[in-house]
């Protein structure tokens, strides 16, 4: 009896490691919570100053392109709304913002209609046009899948789009883990800064099997990955080629990034 029993303990130890990793396997992926977004801007370059001018003091901002063809920018992960305000108001006083909105958290509805649940300084919240929408987006919500095509559908929103992440000061490969960072984010879900980091994150899947919104990966190894975009479908991926460059829409089968393909992971 003794014997079964020690036999059974270590039987749990040896399963202990497998569980652990399983579980880091889905480290780092949270909800985003309050965010606070700033201007409606018509020329891009307003909204990348206005970023790069948060980033100099230390905020994780964004610029994204809505879905009226307005530039906003977007920063901050807050647990409460009256968390968000305050370092809002904050900003406002020390004149590095002016008017803002607070963006709710909105992890089961689209990005789409994330952006219009927004509370408008000082106002208290702006409610109403959100229910016309939600009406209309309601049919088509349904699975994982809808997640991922809201996330490529985002991500084609950026192209176009001379993206900067951090300005001039930006590292090697940080443009293109910004992107797609910033293109969850708005899909109200959280992912490692870098794309080494994301690549240890979400659940494998196979070339075969990609689907849209899963995050491609490419360097010379699963060591040495420096570039990543957001696949949309028909052998198509969203990036940010190089610093300072255009988002733009490339072919998997192009030679180079067929060559350089490394894997794929999928996040919802």
């Amino acid at each position: 009896m003794l014997k079964t029993v020690r036999l059974f303990v270590i039987y749990l130890l040896l399963l202990a490691p497998a569980a652990t990793g399983c579980a880091a396997q889905r480290a780092g992926l949270t909800s985003v919570g309050f965010a606070i977004q700033v201007g409606a801007f018509s020329d891009v370059k307003n909204a990348e100053r206005l970023t790069k001018k948060l980033q100099d003091q230390g905020i994780e901002a964004f610029y994204f392109k809505r879905e009226n063809g307005i530039y906003a920018v977007r920063f901050g992960d807050f647990p409460r709304r009256d968390d968000a305000r305050k370092a809002a108001q904050k900003l406002v006083k020390e004149r590095t913002i002016g008017s803002y909105f607070i963006a709710a958290p909105q992890p089961e509805r689209s990005a789409a209609l994330r952006e219009t649940v927004i509370e408008k300084a000082p106002a208290p919240s702006i409610t109403k046009p959100a229910k016309p929408v939600k009406k209309k987006e309601e049919p088509v919500k349904r699975d994982r899948s809808d997640m991922g095509g809201i996330a490529a559908r985002t991500a084609e929103r950026f192209v176009g789009i001379p993206y900067r992440w951090g300005g001039d000061t930006v590292v090697d490969g940080m443009d293109c883990s910004g992107f797609v960072r910033a293109v969850y984010n708005l899909c109200g879900v959280n992912i490692p800064r870098t794309s080494r980091e994301q690549y240890r994150v979400g659940d494998a899947v196979g070339r075969e099997e990609l689907k849209d919104g899963d995050l491609v990966f490419f360097g010379g190894s699963p060591d040495e990955i420096n570039h990543v975009g957001i696949f949309v479908g028909n052998g198509r991926f969203v990036h940010a080629p190089r610093r300072g460059d255009d988002i733009k829409v490339s072919s998997m089968d192009e030679s180079y990034f067929q060559k350089r393909f490394v894997g794929a992971k999928r996040y919802f």
